[in-house]
């Protein structure tokens, strides 16, 4: 899809994907190393009560859905930035998440004819159907033909 293709209104559901403890250790170990992400035992004294995913690796595993559904492998051209995130509830070992994407705005770039930008609110859903995480987010679309 190009920005020509997207509306305003526009909703999609990404495929899931399953994290494991041994990768939210993995990714804590690297990216976030504090003791609920990367200490079973200690994961248990804290007030999560068991071991939880960073919220950063909730997010990247979230952009990894929306980028699998293969939307926008065309025409993306990154994005100027993230707004308003939240971390509702914790993602635990084996937990399984998906992503609801919802277009709340479109505008056609006013220097640049090749391009759009559209707006979307991504939340994200954990197998129980909870909300854990939401956000904002703006991409840069091509525009067909460009």
């Amino acid at each position: 899809m190009f920005f020509d293709d997207v509306k305003v209104g526009d909703r999609y559901d990404t495929g899931s994907r399953t994290l494991s403890a041994e990768e939210i250790i993995a990714f804590a170990r690297q990216w976030d190393p504090q003791p609920f992400h990367t200490d079973p035992e200690a994961a248990k004294q804290s007030h999560f009560g068991g071991l939880v995913a960073s919220g950063f690796q909730t997010i990247l595993v979230a952009f990894n859905l929306i980028l699998a559904t293969g939307r926008f492998s065309e025409s993306s051209m990154g994005s100027p930035g993230m707004a308003e995130i939240r971390w509702l509830k914790p993602v635990y070992a084996d937990d399984t998440l998906r992503v609801e994407v919802n277009v709340t705005g479109a505008r056609a770039s006013r220097s640049k004819p090749d391009r759009g930008f559209i707006d979307v609110h991504n939340s994200v859903f954990n197998q129980k159907g909870e909300l854990v995480c939401d956000y904002r987010s703006t991409w840069i679309l091509k525009t067909r033909g460009s």
